[in-house]
C-alpha cells in the first residue's frame, strides 16, 4: 500500500479516537514571556562556570549548591527564581541549537 494510506476503516476509527483524546486533554495555561532583561541575567548566571555545572538541575538548585559551597552566587538571581518558580522559562536553563541560554 502507498505511504500514508490507512489499512482499513478500523484503523481510521482508532486514529479518530486518539485525536479526540488529544483534543480533550486539559492544557496548562500559557505563562507570560519573562522580561528579556531577566532572561539575560539568568543566561549570564548559566554561563558563569564559577558556580559549577548546570546540567541536570534547576537554576535554583544550582544557586543553592553554590551558596552551600561558599561561592556567593548573586542574590537577585535567587529572588527572581523564587518569584517566577512556576515559569519553566525561568526555572530551567534553555538549550537551543546546542547553545545554552
Amino acid at each position: 500500500r502507498p505511504p500514508g494510506r490507512l489499512k482499513d476503516k478500523k484503523d481510521k476509527k482508532d486514529k479518530d479516537k486518539v485525536q479526540v483524546k488529544v483534543r480533550d486533554c486539559p492544557r496548562v495555561p500559557a505563562q507570560p514571556p519573562p522580561d528579556p532583561a531577566l532572561l539575560e541575567m539568568l543566561r549570564r548566571f548559566d554561563l558563569s562556570w564559577e558556580y559549577g555545572p548546570c546540567t541536570g538541575i534547576t537554576r535554583l538548585q544550582r544557586w543553592e549548591r553554590a551558596q552551600e559551597l561558599g561561592l556567593s552566587p548573586p542574590g537577585p538571581i535567587r529572588d527572581a527564581l523564587l518569584e517566577h518558580r512556576d515559569n519553566p522559562d525561568v526555572t530551567y536553563r534553555w538549550v537551543w541549537d546546542g547553545w545554552a541560554w
